[in-house]
């Protein structure tokens, strides 16, 4: 019994998101299953690092699964890329340890969000970001990621109710760079809560815009209350960059 790991990029306009569901044409694991089922002649299950929600983007989303096949690596990587629709894309496979599992070796995750900041939408990137019209007050946003790093109880920024598993999370890095109208936020950390980034985003965003105040950031960590950070942004401006592994 073979372990491969995969190293997957997709765009996730068409889909449902990463995991699969009843309708598996409209998932991204369900859609490489079928091809591997395919391929292998066995049934295949493959485990993500992460879900990633409907719309989501990913150019480097890792998933491993088990298989008897004799297939190389680059057979495998011929085959999926041949047969997976153009907006999959196998960008690598290797052969791994038998105790490799995508998502419980993860040891962190980089994801990019993207903010077309300007008056006049843009027709080249409309999938792949969202646009803010309003100016925003960079410096402002800058003071409030600040207080976004370390490691704090984030579910007051996750669409998350209660959970019996733990949402304290470490965000180690937060870049927001500005090159002509496009924002790119960098959001570095051992894990992200159920749509955590998107309202991270939409709550710095909100802040830039003067209808909420840097303190903002400080009262939702305390009082753990969803209702008080912004609002949740599309997840058409979300890719999964990076996975890390020790």
């Amino acid at each position: 019994m073979k372990n491969i790991k995969l190293t997957i990029e997709y765009d996730g306009r068409r889909y449902l998101g990463w995991q699969r569901l009843g309708n598996s044409e409209k998932t991204i694991q369900g859609k490489i299953e079928t091809v591997l089922a395919q391929m292998t002649g066995e049934e295949i299950e493959i485990i993500g690092s992460g879900r990633t929600d409907a719309g989501t983007h990913a150019r480097g989303q890792i998933a491993n699964f088990k298989t008897e096949s004799n297939l190389t690596s680059g057979e495998i990587l011929s085959f999926l890329n041949r047969y997976l629709p153009n907006d999959i894309v196998i960008k690598d496979v290797e052969e791994v340890g038998e105790r490799f599992h995508a998502r419980y070796n993860a040891k962190g995750k980089q994801y990019s969000y993207y903010v077309w900041n300007d008056v006049i939408p843009t027709a080249f990137y409309r999938h792949h970001s969202f646009n803010v019209p309003q100016e925003l007050d960079l410096l402002k946003m800058e003071k409030a990621i600040e207080k976004l790093l370390g490691t704090h109880d984030f579910i007051g920024f996750s669409a998350l109710k209660k959970t019996k598993k733990s949402t304290v999370r470490t965000i180690k890095e937060i870049r927001l760079e500005k090159e002509g109208s496009m924002l790119h936020f960098t959001f570095i950390g051992d894990g992200f809560l159920h749509k955590m980034i998107r309202i991270l985003t939409g709550t710095l965003l909100e802040i830039g815009m003067g209808k909420l105040e840097v303190d903002v950031i400080d009262e939702v960590l305390a009082n753990k209350i969803r209702q008080g950070a912004g609002e949740t942004v599309p997840a058409s401006g979300l890719f999964l960059d990076q996975v890390f592994y020790s």
